[in-house]
């Protein structure tokens, strides 16, 4: 996999969990790394400047568009600009499994704001600095929950589903700008959120649904995250990966 000194890359929802194994990926293939979360990502970035890695990052709500593009000018200015973007963040741990006709519209908006919203506004946010820069790469990350029309958790399901839906349209839109813009689509993951939560009961049913007959870790995505952000796939846009262990094929 090709190296990814010089670059810089902004991760969301990052300060935990499957998104600061994705930073510490992208910083050991040399990028800069900024990390937003509503959490404090302080300890994930001393981490990778203590492994030698550049880092930065911030308490941010990637619904808010004011907040977003103050960091996004923030990460420009501290490093000379932006060439990735990871659409990390993402409600899904918390969500109970319900019925749709019980999923209240509050709810509904909050799931769609926090897991749509968000990709729409931190890449409206760094498109100029792109630009700038003569291209760049931006990862989506939906689910294979949209492939499997897995039921009970309608809003999660529609927003992911979304989420593939702006990767196309963005990718036609801002090919002609030499950005890419594509989707991967994990399956149940053993992240913490996964692990302390109701959502191990449904493991058992993911990995017999699988080729691979094992728990999927957050290091399973690791390698098509990487292809996805490097040289090795400048002529790949538009398109959705399925990392599930092959569950579902298409």
């Amino acid at each position: 996999m090709d190296r990814l000194d010089g670059k810089v890359a902004i991760v969301t929802g990052a300060a935990q969990g499957i998104g600061a194994v994705y930073a510490r990926a992208l910083a050991e293939c040399g990028a800069a790394v900024a990390v937003c979360d509503v959490r404090d990502p302080a300890p994930l970035v001393a981490e990778i400047v203590e492994a030698g890695g550049k880092a930065a990052g911030d308490v941010v709500d990637v619904t808010d568009a004011k907040a977003i593009a103050a960091f996004v000018k923030e990460v420009g200015e501290r490093f000379g600009g932006i060439d990735i973007l990871v659409n990390n963040a993402a409600l899904f741990g918390g969500l109970e499994r319900k019925p749709f006709l019980q999923i209240e519209t509050a709810e509904w908006d909050r799931v769609m704001t926090a897991n749509t919203r968000s990709v729409f506004e931190c890449t409206k946010a760094v498109v100029p600095a792109m630009r700038a820069r003569g291209g760049g790469k931006v990862v989506n990350i939906s689910s294979s929950t949209v492939h499997t029309g897995t039921p009970m958790l309608l809003h999660y399901v529609a927003s992911k589903g979304a989420v593939i839906a702006m990767t196309r349209a963005m990718a036609r839109e801002l090919g002609q700008d030499n950005i890419a813009v594509n989707c991967l689509a994990p399956g149940l993951t053993m992240s913490d959120a996964v692990k302390n939560g109701p959502y191990m009961a449904a493991v058992p049913m993911a990995v017999g649904m699988r080729s691979f007959k094992r728990e999927q870790q957050p290091e399973d995505i690791v390698g098509p995250l990487l292809f996805l952000v490097s040289s090795a796939s400048d002529f790949v846009t538009g398109q959705t990966y399925v990392v599930d262990g092959g569950a579902f094929m298409q």
